[in-house]
């Protein structure tokens, strides 16, 4: 700031108008002088005569934002802020930190803006990404502009096209390495090419057509294309993920209604990596709870698939997964997911029989009309309806029955809405004895019930008086044998390998993993996303775009509005708004194949939002790149494996718990395939996770349940109104809907910005949810006045620190706060750091005058906190510089040793003395003290000194 003294005593105070002064004048400097860039081994990044060799780095980095038309509220800086001190410290201790910001701006909310408005997505995301911008900016955060990036620009999307490419060209060779590993598909080609791998029905792959051959390797590809049951969303006009589904079946964003639809999909096979996804979580710093929902989410399961042949339809079997293979025995019917391809096969034309209770017909004269009927209903149903364990069973028989492969028994085949086509095989042979579901679905359609697991209660194996199914591995299986195996009297361990084993023999079986993780689906309906760079033939066969020919950039429309079908008539689709735009669709190009230019139609649908966030962290490496998507050397510098952290990985990622099992998967899904092909030397993205709280807010609500403005109530005796009407008030997150948004602008206006940062990391720990409260901000907002009083005269505007040598009880509050705020900052406890700050700076207040070494030091530990007022003191000081890359101070251990320790001196078990003793103090010289001190000898009076306990130097205790 400037030096030059103004006439008004009032400028030299440290009023919001002064720091918002000293705040714009810093942030200019800071931009002005790149005082936060961070340098790069190679490339245009790099810095000539910059030795990084010697000098540690550290990654930090931010779930990505998604630039919303609101702007921020003081809830969302939480993370941001906190990242931002603990770059500051970084930098202080000596490190090239990169810490910097982008924006993962494809979306929803944009594009359902445009539909409404005919406002050009990318028109509200830029403008949202300048308000972004300049809130951030206001807050002091420390980045390295140089490299941040937007998914929506086609310089990034063209390296996201690129990957998609490489997944799309690669397969999964379960051979390859320890565990298996991602190959390039031209070697799965050459395989079947020089016959060392057979085709599926046989033939040589020279005889195979095109079409024929696309459909070989797409059972391969790791990207691929199949027509699955989906979430149709048509007042989203889109496909929407499991996740992005409520539990009433309906949208997460806009709560329209989900359906359930049969589309043409690109899929990306995540469950190659099941295993390994599991494994490696073993090398992250990550909370254990997002590793348990990791692992819950993979679901990794050992069991067995079991064939059943369909009776009358030869050749034709029901393939099932079952974790359970030693109850075979008691299965006792079948069920199919609606959507299961076999149900049309099997389904015959009458029921094959009359007088089937009504449950099982459903009331339909015929099984077509039956499955029909109840097809139209689960289509209703969101996945997360159709498995909670709460909800009523239902189901229809499709009047078809398959052979037990063990027991030889017909069992009835049903479809139920219960199973899905996504998990195992989209079929069950139910067990209704030993399974919660099962036992639940059978009661409800008067079903057998066969006890195969001896009930280790007094309940015994008549099952007709069961309240519940029997879940146990812990037991002896009965009523399994027949004439070539028996199971009887085994244990469940023993007896799956056993059954395991002979249905390998019979051919009908094999033991197997699965997994509940599902492909993932990687197409949505829209127009606001990154195009796919795939080209059809004639014929339908896709082909990869060239290298050359990226990015394939979104063209101009005019229609933003997907236009949407009836989702109960299985012979419509979707339009997407790409697909109006002809002249962009159909093409004309020469792939380089060898056949010339011929006419292609480009694929129409999008990728989904994720998968700009699936490998932002590379970008930040290595932003301006244009011949790869990251440099090796650079990626290796920043992100590659060492003894700290044996997979790789961005040093630091912070943000919400909500991403654990979306963005955190598919990001890691993405880095193993690239790590697979050799493009990085990090095989997971992010080695250390950190979850932030929730910064919550106060919700006001009227007698009706509505939500009344925040700011506008007032507190009366303990009862809050709203327009002299009494309300109720709740903690609840913080947003616009619920009129309870304070911006940042608020808070930094009224006091300033480092009043924030101070206040919002000394709220609590970082990780825990904590309430807003307006009216205690103004604690940090003293503190920081205090802290200017205690180095500058509000009077006159000098500096008035002393050249006076600091005392011994100044050096020893002095080296307490290095040492303690060094060691919270390097944890992530923000908010005790701020309280030792505030500690010593108390001590130096009281203390009356501040030496100038401690004053100097005071102030760098306070900068990763309340940076724009730490560089005015610091110039202030004398020093000419940014303190941005100052050494924090370190403590000195002579004086983190207490001079003196309380001793407590206890008579019959009463406190009746204590002493400050040397911290070394022997126990006989601590006896002799305790024992001549006045008031003890009174306590004792004369008794007998039967036993003198020492507890050198805190505690001695007599007993007379």
């Amino acid at each position: 700031m400037s030096e030059t003294t103004p006439e008004a005593p009032e400028a030299f105070r440290y009023t919001p108008a002064l720091a918002a002064r000293i705040e714009a004048e810093w942030q200019d400097r800071w931009e002005r002088e790149r005082v936060f860039d961070a340098p790069n081994p190679v490339g245009s990044l790099a810095e000539a005569g910059t030795d990084l060799a010697g000098r540690p780095h550290a990654f930090i980095m931010d779930m990505f934002p998604y630039p919303s038309g609101t702007g921020l509220h003081v809830g969302h800086p939480l993370g941001f802020i906190a990242t931002d001190v603990y770059a500051r410290h970084m930098r202080m201790t000596g490190h090239n930190v990169l810490h910097t910001m982008g924006f993962d701006a494809f979306g929803l909310p944009a594009e359902q803006y445009a539909v409404q408005t005919g406002t050009h997505p990318r028109v509200s995301t830029e403008a949202a990404m300048t308000q972004y911008r300049k809130q951030l900016r206001h807050l002091g955060l420390g980045h390295d502009s140089r490299r941040s990036i937007a998914t929506i620009d086609p310089s990034y999307y063209k390296w996201t096209q690129w990957i998609f490419l490489q997944i799309f060209n690669s397969w999964y060779d379960p051979e390859a390495g320890e565990q298996g590993a991602a190959r390039p598909i031209g070697e799965l080609v050459a395989r079947f090419e020089r016959g060392e791998q057979a085709t599926p029905d046989g033939r040589p792959w020279s005889a195979l057509s095109a079409s024929e051959r696309d459909e070989v390797l797409s059972d391969h590809r790791l990207a691929y294309i199949k027509m699955a049951p989906v979430n149709w969303c048509p007042g989203l006009g889109t496909v929407l993920a499991n996740e992005e589904v409520t539990a009433d079946g309906r949208s997460e964003r806009g709560n329209f209604p989900v359906f359930k639809a049969n589309l043409r999909q690109w899929m990306m096979r995540i469950t190659a990596y099941g295993d390994r996804l599991i494994e490696d979580l073993d090398l992250l710093d990550w909370p254990e709870a997002i590793k348990l929902q990791q692992r819950n989410w993979i679901g990794r399961s050992e069991g067995a698939k079991v064939d059943f042949a369909v009776t009358g339809h030869p050749g034709a079997a029901i393939t099932v997964f079952t974790t359970r293979p030693d109850t075979l025995f008691g299965a006792t019917y079948m069920v199919l997911a609606p959507e299961h391809e076999l149900v049309d096969t099997v389904v015959p034309a009458a029921w094959p029989s009359a007088g089937l209770p009504e449950e099982w017909t459903g009331g339909q004269a015929t099984p077509a009309e039956a499955v029909a009927a109840y097809r139209k209903l689960a289509a209703s149903k969101s996945d997360i309806e159709r498995q909670a364990d709460a909800k009523t069973k239902t189901g229809v028989f499709t009047g078809a029955y398959a052979t037990n492969p063990v027991s030889g028994e017909q069992v009835p085949v049903f479809i139920a809405d219960y199973v899905l086509m996504g998990y195992g095989t989209g079929a069950i042979m139910a067990v209704p004895a030993h399974d919660v579901r099962d036992f639940a679905f059978a009661r409800a359609f008067r079903l057998p019930i066969r006890c195969v697991v001896q009930p280790a209660d007094d309940r015994g194996t008549d099952t007709s008086a069961w309240d519940d199914a029997f879940v146990s591995y812990d037991a002896a299986i009965v009523n399994s044998a027949n004439d070539s195996v028996s199971l009887d009297g085994l244990g469940v361990v023993d007896a799956k390998k056993a059954i395991t084993d002979w249905l390998a023999e019979q051919g009908i079986g094999e033991g197997t993993v699965n997994f509940k993780l599902r492909d993932w689906l990687f197409s949505r309906q829209r127009y606001w996303g990154e195009p796919f760079p795939i080209v059809y033939d004639e014929d339908g066969v896709a082909h990869p775009l060239p290298e050359s020919m990226l990015p394939v950039e979104l063209p101009e429309i005019d229609d933003y509005s997907p236009r949407t079908f009836d989702p109960e008539d299985a012979n419509t689709s979707p339009e997407t708004p790409l697909s109006r735009n002809e002249d962009w669709v159909t093409v004309e190009l020469d792939l380089g194949r060898g056949d010339g230019v011929r006419t292609y139609r480009r694929e129409t649908n999008t990728m989904p939002n994720w998968a700009g966030s699936c490998w932002y962290e590379l970008r930040y490496v290595d932003p301006d790149n244009t011949e790869q998507v990251v440099d090796p050397v650079n990626e290796r510098y920043w992100m590659g494996p060492d003894a700290a952290k044996p997979a790789g990985g961005v040093d630091l990622y912070v943000g919400g718990a909500e991403h654990a099992v979306l963005h955190l998967l598919y990001a890691r899904f993405w880095q193993k395939v690239l790590f697979d092909l050799g493009h990085v030397s990090s095989k997971e993205p992010f080695h250390r996770l950190f979850n932030q709280g929730m910064i919550q807010g106060h919700v006001y609500r009227d007698a009706r349940g509505i939500a009344v403005p925040a700011a506008e109530t007032e507190e009366r005796d303990g009862v809050w109104y709203y327009q002299d009407q009494p309300v109720s008030r709740e903690l609840g997150k913080i947003g616009k809907s619920l009129k309870n948004a304070v911006a940042p602008e608020d808070v930094t206006s009224e006091y300033s910005a480092d009043t924030l940062r101070l206040y919002e990391m000394a709220m609590g720990p970082l990780d825990v949810s904590r309430p807003w409260d307006t009216r205690a901000v103004v604690g940090s907002f003293r503190f920081l006045q205090r802290l200017w009083r205690t180095i500058v005269d509000e009077e006159t505007g000098a500096v008035v620190v002393t050249d006076e040598e600091p005392d011994e009880a100044t050096l020893r509050a002095l080296n307490k706060a290095i040492d303690g705020i060094r060691t919270d900052m390097a944890g992530l406890k923000f908010n005790t750091a701020v309280a030792k700050a505030t500690e010593l700076n108390n001590f130096l207040v009281k203390r009356g005058s501040t030496p100038r070494v401690v004053a100097e030091q005071a102030v760098l530990l306070v900068a990763p906190l309340a940076p724009h007022i730490a560089e005015e003191l610091w110039q202030r000081l004398g020093h000419t510089g940014s303190l941005t890359h100052e050494l924090l101070p370190e403590a000195d251990p002579a004086y983190l040793v207490d001079d003196t320790v309380t001793c407590v001196v206890q008579v019959k078990g009463k406190v009746k003395a204590r002493l400050e003793v040397p911290p070394s103090i022997a126990d006989a010289e601590l006896e002799t003290l305790a024992l001549g001190e006045a008031a003890v000898v009174a306590a004792i009076a004369g008794a007998e000194v039967r036993k003198v306990i020492v507890r050198a130097p805190k505690l001695v205790n007599i007993v007379v």
